[in-house]
């Protein structure tokens, strides 16, 4: 296969990708709500962690995928592929876990900073491997 890592990252954020739609789905149904979140914290929890994900992960993915079709180091790439696919199973266990006060819970602000990091990581690379054919 060609881009191994690509490959494997969009796997793991596919199945999450569908496990969090299904979840989106169930609790419509759960509370017969067709569009919106209503007031159920259950409903706003799943259709928030589905859409997050799908809002954060083509980006990483196609930076990756540029990386590693221009050879960057693999190792380099698998981690911080794994860091990604860790921020988001923090991320997602945050919005399903809030604290009782309402604030948001330690693993949702890690899974969202570590998101970020990897991504202004993959942003940076990219430029810098771009910065390189442009002279």
């Amino acid at each position: 296969m060609t881009l191994p890592v690509t490959a494997a990252l969009a796997v793991a954020m596919g199945t999450l990708l569908l496990l969090l739609a299904i979840d989106t789905v169930r609790q419509r149904f759960r509370t017969s709500t067709a569009h919106g979140f209503g007031d159920d914290q259950r409903l706003t929890s799943a259709c928030r962690s589905h859409g997050n994900l799908a809002e954060h992960a083509p980006i990483v993915i196609i930076l990756v995928a540029l990386l590693e079709l221009s050879r960057a180091d693999h190792m380099g790439l698998m981690i911080a592929s794994g860091v990604f696919i860790v921020a988001r199973l923090l991320h997602v266990h945050g919005l399903y876990n809030p604290k009782p006060d309402g604030g948001p819970p330690l693993t949702r602000a890690l899974g969202v900073i570590l998101t970020w990091i990897v991504m202004a990581v993959l942003i940076g690379w990219t430029l810098w491997l771009l910065s390189g054919h442009l002279g």
